[in-house]
């Protein structure tokens, strides 16, 4: 029992040193004229980011609850109330 507690342990660090060892980068660093190779940058935003967006999907959340608030007083249940609800956002 005891063989097998030291060998679980003695595991663990050396798990814990390779992830270390593998976060640390190369051991040999590039040459001195090289300059650092970086990551490409994107050109354009994505979509999801833009303000147009925000407003977008922050009109879509107020549509919704009011079609929720409708839904709950027409007292809907189920999938008379999804598909009401539905039928609600993606409507005018």
């Amino acid at each position: 029992m005891r063989h097998s507690a030291a060998a679980i342990a003695l595991m663990i660090c050396l798990a814990s040193a390779r992830t270390f060892a593998a976060q640390a980068g190369p051991a040999t660093p590039s040459a001195p004229g090289t300059p650092p190779v970086a990551a490409p940058v994107p050109t354009t935003p994505p979509p999801a980011d833009s303000p147009a967006a925000a407003s977008a999907a922050a009109l879509r959340h107020a549509k919704r609850t009011a079609c929720l608030k409708e839904a709950k007083e027409k007292k809907l249940l189920g999938a008379e109330r999804t598909a009401y609800v539905k039928t609600c956002v993606d409507g005018p």
